[in-house]
Protein backbone atom coordinates (compact mmCIF):
# COMPACT_ATOMS: atom_id res chain seq x y z
CA UNK A 1 0.00 0.00 0.00
CA UNK A 2 2.54 2.32 0.86
CA UNK A 3 4.39 1.84 -2.47
CA UNK A 4 1.33 2.93 -4.60
CA UNK A 5 0.47 5.06 -2.57
CA UNK A 6 3.61 7.23 -3.11
CA UNK A 7 3.25 6.62 -6.86
CA UNK A 8 -0.36 8.01 -6.92
CA UNK A 9 0.51 11.17 -4.60
CA UNK A 10 3.79 11.66 -7.24
CA UNK A 11 1.21 11.32 -10.36
CA UNK A 12 -1.18 13.74 -8.24
CA UNK A 13 1.79 15.99 -7.98
CA UNK A 14 2.98 15.82 -11.30
CA UNK A 15 -0.78 16.47 -12.41
CA UNK A 16 -1.01 19.64 -10.30
CA UNK A 17 2.25 21.40 -11.55
CA UNK A 18 1.09 20.56 -15.42
CA UNK A 19 -2.93 20.94 -15.97
CA UNK A 20 -6.34 21.40 -13.93
CA UNK A 21 -6.99 18.74 -11.53
CA UNK A 22 -10.77 18.55 -10.98
CA UNK A 23 -12.31 17.39 -7.26
CA UNK A 24 -16.10 16.41 -6.55
CA UNK A 25 -18.73 18.23 -5.04
CA UNK A 26 -21.54 18.66 -2.30
CA UNK A 27 -21.21 15.06 0.00
CA UNK A 28 -23.61 15.73 2.93
CA UNK A 29 -27.15 16.26 0.58
CA UNK A 30 -26.03 13.80 -1.51
CA UNK A 31 -25.84 11.17 0.98
CA UNK A 32 -28.88 12.65 2.69
CA UNK A 33 -30.80 12.42 -0.28
CA UNK A 34 -31.05 8.93 -0.07
CA UNK A 35 -32.82 9.16 3.18
CA UNK A 36 -30.69 6.82 5.55
CA UNK A 37 -32.55 5.88 8.74
CA UNK A 38 -31.60 6.14 11.91
CA UNK A 39 -31.11 3.15 12.21
CA UNK A 40 -28.20 3.58 9.85
CA UNK A 41 -27.02 6.48 11.38
CA UNK A 42 -26.72 3.88 14.72
CA UNK A 43 -29.24 6.68 16.28
CA UNK A 44 -26.65 9.33 15.60
CA UNK A 45 -29.01 10.89 13.27
CA UNK A 46 -27.11 13.55 10.98
CA UNK A 47 -23.44 11.80 11.96
CA UNK A 48 -22.65 10.72 8.49
CA UNK A 49 -19.44 9.65 8.91
CA UNK A 50 -21.03 6.76 10.41
CA UNK A 51 -22.51 5.82 6.89
CA UNK A 52 -19.03 4.66 6.04
CA UNK A 53 -19.76 1.66 8.23
CA UNK A 54 -23.11 0.71 7.85
CA UNK A 55 -24.27 1.86 4.54
CA UNK A 56 -20.49 2.22 2.40
CA UNK A 57 -23.17 1.15 -0.16
CA UNK A 58 -24.93 4.82 0.02
CA UNK A 59 -21.44 6.68 0.43
CA UNK A 60 -20.05 4.51 -2.63
CA UNK A 61 -22.95 5.53 -4.54
CA UNK A 62 -21.89 9.35 -4.19
CA UNK A 63 -18.40 9.06 -5.36
CA UNK A 64 -19.40 6.98 -8.52
CA UNK A 65 -21.96 9.82 -9.20
CA UNK A 66 -19.15 12.26 -9.46
CA UNK A 67 -16.64 9.78 -11.18
CA UNK A 68 -19.50 9.36 -13.58
CA UNK A 69 -19.38 12.89 -14.14
CA UNK A 70 -15.64 13.27 -15.37
CA UNK A 71 -14.13 14.56 -12.04
CA UNK A 72 -10.38 13.07 -11.03
CA UNK A 73 -10.86 12.93 -7.33
CA UNK A 74 -12.88 12.35 -5.33
CA UNK A 75 -12.75 13.37 -1.08
CA UNK A 76 -13.65 10.92 1.30
CA UNK A 77 -16.77 11.24 3.77
CA UNK A 78 -14.78 12.14 6.79
CA UNK A 79 -15.50 15.86 7.30
CA UNK A 80 -16.59 15.28 10.92
CA UNK A 81 -14.37 12.71 11.66
CA UNK A 82 -12.44 15.02 14.20
CA UNK A 83 -12.09 15.29 17.91
CA UNK A 84 -14.76 18.09 18.57
CA UNK A 85 -17.18 16.99 16.12
CA UNK A 86 -17.96 13.02 16.85
CA UNK A 87 -17.18 13.94 21.16
CA UNK A 88 -20.87 15.95 20.35
CA UNK A 89 -21.56 12.22 19.37
CA UNK A 90 -19.95 10.60 22.16
CA UNK A 91 -18.09 8.87 19.59
CA UNK A 92 -14.73 10.11 19.69
CA UNK A 93 -12.88 7.00 19.94
CA UNK A 94 -13.87 5.97 16.17
CA UNK A 95 -11.97 8.48 15.16
CA UNK A 96 -9.56 6.27 13.74
CA UNK A 97 -12.34 3.66 12.66
CA UNK A 98 -14.54 5.68 10.76
CA UNK A 99 -11.76 7.72 8.79
CA UNK A 100 -10.23 4.89 7.70
CA UNK A 101 -13.09 3.42 6.42
CA UNK A 102 -13.82 6.40 4.51
CA UNK A 103 -10.98 6.16 3.19
CA UNK A 104 -11.27 2.80 1.32
CA UNK A 105 -14.91 3.14 0.40
CA UNK A 106 -13.44 6.09 -1.75
CA UNK A 107 -10.43 4.00 -2.78
CA UNK A 108 -12.35 1.27 -4.03
CA UNK A 109 -14.50 3.37 -5.80
CA UNK A 110 -11.70 5.31 -7.30
CA UNK A 111 -9.38 2.62 -8.43
CA UNK A 112 -12.83 0.66 -10.24
CA UNK A 113 -13.04 3.68 -12.62
CA UNK A 114 -9.32 3.73 -13.08
CA UNK A 115 -9.24 -0.06 -13.89
CA UNK A 116 -11.97 0.89 -16.48
CA UNK A 117 -9.99 3.22 -18.67
CA UNK A 118 -6.51 3.50 -17.62
CA UNK A 119 -7.26 7.34 -16.12
CA UNK A 120 -6.01 7.69 -12.43
CA UNK A 121 -8.63 9.00 -10.33
CA UNK A 122 -7.50 9.84 -7.08
CA UNK A 123 -8.98 10.32 -3.41
CA UNK A 124 -8.60 13.64 -0.91
CA UNK A 125 -8.55 12.74 2.54
CA UNK A 126 -11.27 15.21 4.01
CA UNK A 127 -10.21 16.73 7.43
CA UNK A 128 -13.57 19.73 8.66
CA UNK A 129 -12.72 21.97 11.28
CA UNK A 130 -15.13 20.40 13.61
CA UNK A 131 -17.45 22.08 15.90
CA UNK A 132 -15.40 24.08 18.41
CA UNK A 133 -12.73 27.32 17.86
CA UNK A 134 -9.88 26.92 20.07
CA UNK A 135 -8.94 30.94 19.37
CA UNK A 136 -11.76 31.14 21.70
CA UNK A 137 -11.50 28.63 24.41
CA UNK A 138 -13.50 26.41 23.42
CA UNK A 139 -11.29 23.43 23.05
CA UNK A 140 -7.65 22.71 24.28
CA UNK A 141 -5.20 23.27 21.31
CA UNK A 142 -3.59 19.63 22.00
CA UNK A 143 -6.85 18.10 21.78
CA UNK A 144 -8.13 18.88 18.49
CA UNK A 145 -4.43 18.30 17.18
CA UNK A 146 -4.26 14.79 18.59
CA UNK A 147 -7.88 14.00 17.07
CA UNK A 148 -6.14 15.35 13.79
CA UNK A 149 -3.64 13.10 14.02
CA UNK A 150 -5.88 10.07 14.69
CA UNK A 151 -8.04 11.52 11.97
CA UNK A 152 -5.30 11.72 9.31
CA UNK A 153 -3.90 7.73 10.34
CA UNK A 154 -7.19 6.39 9.45
CA UNK A 155 -7.23 8.35 5.79
CA UNK A 156 -3.29 7.33 5.34
CA UNK A 157 -3.96 3.76 6.29
CA UNK A 158 -7.45 3.55 4.26
CA UNK A 159 -5.33 4.83 0.84
CA UNK A 160 -6.06 8.57 0.46
CA UNK A 161 -3.71 10.12 -1.86
CA UNK A 162 -3.51 13.23 -0.53
CA UNK A 163 -5.00 15.34 2.76
CA UNK A 164 -7.24 18.70 3.06
CA UNK A 165 -7.93 20.52 6.08
CA UNK A 166 -10.95 22.12 4.54
CA UNK A 167 -13.83 25.17 5.46
CA UNK A 168 -11.05 26.46 8.06
CA UNK A 169 -12.40 29.16 9.89
CA UNK A 170 -10.03 29.47 12.55
CA UNK A 171 -6.07 29.19 12.29
CA UNK A 172 -5.12 28.01 15.17
CA UNK A 173 -7.81 25.25 14.46
CA UNK A 174 -6.03 25.25 11.04
CA UNK A 175 -2.16 24.89 12.57
CA UNK A 176 -4.03 21.94 14.76
CA UNK A 177 -4.88 20.20 11.77
CA UNK A 178 -1.96 20.93 9.60
CA UNK A 179 0.52 19.59 12.41
CA UNK A 180 -1.69 16.88 13.53
CA UNK A 181 -1.29 15.63 9.95
CA UNK A 182 2.28 16.23 9.32
CA UNK A 183 2.77 14.26 12.17
CA UNK A 184 0.82 11.11 10.97
CA UNK A 185 2.19 11.20 7.62
CA UNK A 186 5.75 11.59 9.91
CA UNK A 187 4.85 8.36 12.04
CA UNK A 188 3.07 6.32 8.10
CA UNK A 189 6.46 7.04 6.14
CA UNK A 190 4.26 8.27 3.30
CA UNK A 191 4.67 11.96 2.10
CA UNK A 192 1.37 12.51 0.69
CA UNK A 193 0.49 16.10 -0.36
CA UNK A 194 -1.56 18.16 2.14
CA UNK A 195 -3.53 20.63 1.36
CA UNK A 196 -5.33 23.62 3.46
CA UNK A 197 -8.54 25.60 1.89
CA UNK A 198 -10.31 28.50 4.14
CA UNK A 199 -13.40 29.50 4.42
CA UNK A 200 -14.21 32.93 4.33
CA UNK A 201 -17.49 34.61 5.31
CA UNK A 202 -19.41 37.30 3.15
CA UNK A 203 -17.76 39.97 5.44
CA UNK A 204 -14.19 39.59 3.94
CA UNK A 205 -12.71 37.56 6.95
CA UNK A 206 -12.96 33.93 8.33
CA UNK A 207 -15.12 33.14 11.21
CA UNK A 208 -12.62 34.64 13.78
CA UNK A 209 -11.62 38.31 11.95
CA UNK A 210 -8.44 37.17 10.39
CA UNK A 211 -8.02 38.51 6.56
CA UNK A 212 -6.71 36.65 3.55
CA UNK A 213 -2.62 38.02 4.23
CA UNK A 214 -2.98 36.83 7.90
CA UNK A 215 -4.00 33.43 7.21
CA UNK A 216 -1.03 32.98 4.15
CA UNK A 217 1.41 34.55 6.21
CA UNK A 218 0.19 31.96 9.09
CA UNK A 219 -0.03 28.85 6.81
CA UNK A 220 2.60 28.88 4.46
CA UNK A 221 5.40 28.48 6.52
CA UNK A 222 3.67 25.22 7.58
CA UNK A 223 5.10 23.73 4.70
CA UNK A 224 1.47 22.87 2.95
CA UNK A 225 1.58 22.09 -1.06
CA UNK A 226 -1.68 24.02 -1.49
CA UNK A 227 -4.01 26.76 -0.40
CA UNK A 228 -7.28 28.30 -1.50
CA UNK A 229 -10.28 28.63 -0.80
CA UNK A 230 -13.96 26.33 -0.16
CA UNK A 231 -17.92 27.12 1.34
CA UNK A 232 -19.33 30.31 3.20
CA UNK A 233 -19.91 31.71 -0.24
CA UNK A 234 -20.37 31.58 -3.86
CA UNK A 235 -17.01 32.50 -6.59
CA UNK A 236 -18.47 35.71 -6.84
CA UNK A 237 -17.55 36.34 -3.33
CA UNK A 238 -14.40 34.96 -3.51
CA UNK A 239 -12.17 36.64 -6.56
CA UNK A 240 -10.61 39.23 -4.55
CA UNK A 241 -9.35 36.61 -1.94
CA UNK A 242 -8.08 34.65 -4.89
CA UNK A 243 -6.39 37.87 -6.60
CA UNK A 244 -4.70 38.17 -3.57
CA UNK A 245 -3.41 34.74 -2.74
CA UNK A 246 -2.31 34.52 -7.15
CA UNK A 247 -0.52 37.53 -6.39
CA UNK A 248 1.47 36.71 -3.05
CA UNK A 249 1.20 32.74 -2.65
CA UNK A 250 4.32 30.82 -3.41
CA UNK A 251 2.51 27.23 -3.59
CA UNK A 252 -0.76 26.32 -6.21
CA UNK A 253 -3.81 27.51 -5.47
CA UNK A 254 -7.32 25.67 -5.61
CA UNK A 255 -10.82 26.43 -4.98
CA UNK A 256 -14.03 24.86 -4.42
CA UNK A 257 -17.41 26.94 -3.64
CA UNK A 258 -20.76 26.87 -2.75
CA UNK A 259 -23.54 26.79 -5.63
CA UNK A 260 -23.64 30.39 -5.08
CA UNK A 261 -25.06 32.19 -1.82
CA UNK A 262 -27.96 30.08 -0.04
CA UNK A 263 -31.29 31.39 0.04
CA UNK A 264 -33.78 30.31 2.64
CA UNK A 265 -36.84 29.43 1.41
CA UNK A 266 -39.64 27.02 3.13
CA UNK A 267 -38.45 24.16 1.99
CA UNK A 268 -34.60 25.07 3.31
CA UNK A 269 -31.91 26.41 1.91
CA UNK A 270 -31.44 26.32 -1.99
CA UNK A 271 -28.36 27.44 -3.52
CA UNK A 272 -28.89 29.69 -6.69
CA UNK A 273 -25.84 28.96 -8.92
CA UNK A 274 -26.52 26.71 -11.84
CA UNK A 275 -23.92 24.42 -13.55
CA UNK A 276 -23.14 26.19 -16.32
CA UNK A 277 -22.85 29.59 -13.82
CA UNK A 278 -20.21 27.84 -11.55
CA UNK A 279 -18.04 26.60 -14.88
CA UNK A 280 -18.14 30.10 -15.79
CA UNK A 281 -16.86 31.54 -12.22
CA UNK A 282 -14.01 28.51 -12.23
CA UNK A 283 -13.16 28.98 -15.75
CA UNK A 284 -12.07 32.43 -15.15
CA UNK A 285 -10.22 31.55 -12.26
CA UNK A 286 -7.97 28.71 -13.62
CA UNK A 287 -7.15 31.51 -16.61
CA UNK A 288 -7.08 34.72 -14.36
CA UNK A 289 -5.27 33.13 -11.10
CA UNK A 290 -3.56 30.20 -12.59
CA UNK A 291 -5.88 27.72 -10.44
CA UNK A 292 -4.68 24.15 -10.25
CA UNK A 293 -7.38 22.64 -8.36
CA UNK A 294 -11.46 23.27 -8.72
CA UNK A 295 -14.45 21.72 -7.50
CA UNK A 296 -17.40 22.24 -5.37
CA UNK A 297 -18.70 22.55 -2.24
CA UNK A 298 -22.67 23.06 -0.72
CA UNK A 299 -25.26 23.01 -3.19
CA UNK A 300 -22.81 21.08 -5.93
CA UNK A 301 -24.00 18.32 -8.16
CA UNK A 302 -22.37 15.70 -10.41
CA UNK A 303 -24.63 18.06 -13.00
CA UNK A 304 -22.44 21.09 -11.71
CA UNK A 305 -18.90 19.05 -12.05
CA UNK A 306 -19.94 17.18 -15.31
CA UNK A 307 -20.02 21.24 -16.96
CA UNK A 308 -17.35 22.32 -14.97
CA UNK A 309 -15.11 19.26 -16.00
CA UNK A 310 -16.08 19.92 -19.88
CA UNK A 311 -15.18 23.50 -18.99
CA UNK A 312 -11.79 23.39 -17.53
CA UNK A 313 -10.67 19.65 -19.12
CA UNK A 314 -7.62 21.27 -21.58
CA UNK A 315 -6.84 24.23 -20.06
CA UNK A 316 -3.69 24.81 -18.32
CA UNK A 317 -3.37 27.20 -14.88
CA UNK A 318 -2.41 30.52 -15.79
CA UNK A 319 1.22 31.10 -15.18
CA UNK A 320 2.07 32.93 -11.63
CA UNK A 321 5.04 35.51 -11.15
CA UNK A 322 4.01 35.63 -7.40
CA UNK A 323 5.57 38.62 -5.44
CA UNK A 324 5.51 37.17 -1.62
CA UNK A 325 5.91 40.15 0.94
CA UNK A 326 8.30 39.57 3.87
CA UNK A 327 5.63 40.00 6.90
CA UNK A 328 4.57 38.85 10.45
CA UNK A 329 0.78 38.37 11.11
CA UNK A 330 -1.68 38.57 14.06
CA UNK A 331 -4.64 36.64 14.41
CA UNK A 332 -6.64 39.26 12.10
CA UNK A 333 -3.72 41.17 9.70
Amino acid sequence: MGTQQRRRADALREALATRVVVADGAMGTMLQAQDPTLEDFQQLEGCNEVLNATRPDIVASVHRAYLDAGVDMVETNTFGANATALAEYEIADRIVELSETGARIAREVADEFTAADGRQRWVLGSMGPGTKLPTLGHVPYRVIRDGYQQNAEGLVAGGADALIVETSQDLLQTKAAVLGARRALDASGVDLPLLVSLAFETTGVMLVGSEIGAALTALEPLGIDMIGLNCSTGPAEMTEHLRYLARHARIPLLCMPNAGLPVLTSEGAHFPLGPEGLADAEQQFVTEYGLSLVGGCCGTTPEHLRSLVERVRDLRPAEREPQPEPGAASLYA
